[in-house]
């Protein structure tokens, strides 16, 4: 039973990792998922479908890749009046790493959790794009342990060029979160950057490409702005504005659970939501530029 790796949630992101850590890792993968298209896309590398209760009794390592803290919250500690979640499963020696981004708090919780069965948790949230997904080439930050730490380390190096321990329980959440708060103010500034120079009748090529040879050039200019925000691709298979809401959220509640003054977020945050009021919401998230197009009457 010690070769069989659960893996909770095949979305977006998690069908790409769990193709990857069932090619590299040469372990049998079990993978559950609501969506039967990404499990059957799946049983073409060797990963096999299964239930919850199928994962939790035969696997001991258990990666989860979910929406964010609510579905953690309900897989780990199950819903009012059901079923029990994982904690409740966990038996003695199980390691549950969670790929999703949820609040740093619930993770320190589900350690907690755990830690009573006897088992670990980690955090494990994962930056990057979705090709970095298919690529492994993704950037995971990670809370936990340094045995934890240790162990799992060479698991997610079969999805990620990166891995970097950023702490305790929490910490790779804070980080993670933290990480894309910045990344939301830089886009948001690319996306008022691009509306006025196109007023201005300066090519937004020019301009991109112009702030790649100078101080402003950045991962966001080179990936969001160049290749979403200047052709105006944005799919829906994709890190969505909602998701990406959320997760500007968990941001927002940290500076006010410590006094902090998060300005650019809440700017942020305001632009995302007036795409959302837009028909946007489904959309891959620096469609944000048509909320600013649309304040200047100029879509």
């Amino acid at each position: 039973m010690t070769d069989l790796i659960g893996f909770i949630g095949v979305g977006t992101m998690g069908e790409p990792m769990c193709r990857n850590l069932a090619k590299k890792s040469g372990m049998t993968v079990l993978a559950a998922d609501r969506d039967e298209a990404p499990l059957k896309r799946l049983a073409a590398d060797g990963v096999k479908t299964a239930s919850l209760d199928e994962i939790a009794t035969t696997c001991r390592t258990i990666f989860l890749s979910l929406p964010g803290g609510k579905e953690v919250e309900q897989v780990c500690l199950g819903s009012a009046g059901g079923d029990g979640g994982l904690v409740a499963k966990a038996k003695l020696g199980w390691t549950v790493i969670d790929l999703s981004t949820a609040p740093p708090q619930l993770a320190k919780r589900l350690y907690e959790e755990f830690e009573g069965k006897a088992s670990a948790f980690a955090d494990a949230p994962v930056a990057r794009t979705r090709q970095a997904a298919i690529d492994g080439t993704l950037s995971i930050m990670v809370g936990a342990t340094a045995p934890t730490f240790g162990r799992i380390e060479p698991l997610l190096r079969h999805m990620a060029s990166e891995v970097t321990h950023c702490g305790d329980a929490g910490a790779g959440q804070t980080v993670k979160i933290l990480n894309n708060m910045i990344l939301f103010q830089t886009v948001v500034a690319l996306g008022e950057a691009l509306s006025i120079a196109r007023a201005q009748g300066v090519d937004g090529k020019v301009l991109f490409e112009t702030l790649t040879k100078g101080s402003a050039d950045s991962f966001a200019l080179r990936n969001h702005g160049m290749k979403a925000m200047l052709p105006g691709v944005f799919p829906d298979r994709a890190f969505s504005t909602e998701y990406a809401l959320k997760d500007l959220g968990y941001a927002i509640e940290m500076a006010e659970q410590y006094g902090v003054p998060a300005l650019g977020a809440d700017v942020a945050r305001e632009v995302m939501e007036r795409a959302v009021e837009l028909g946007h919401g489904k959309e891959y998230w620096p469609v944000l530029i048509k909320a600013i197009e649309d304040a200047t009457g100029k879509v």
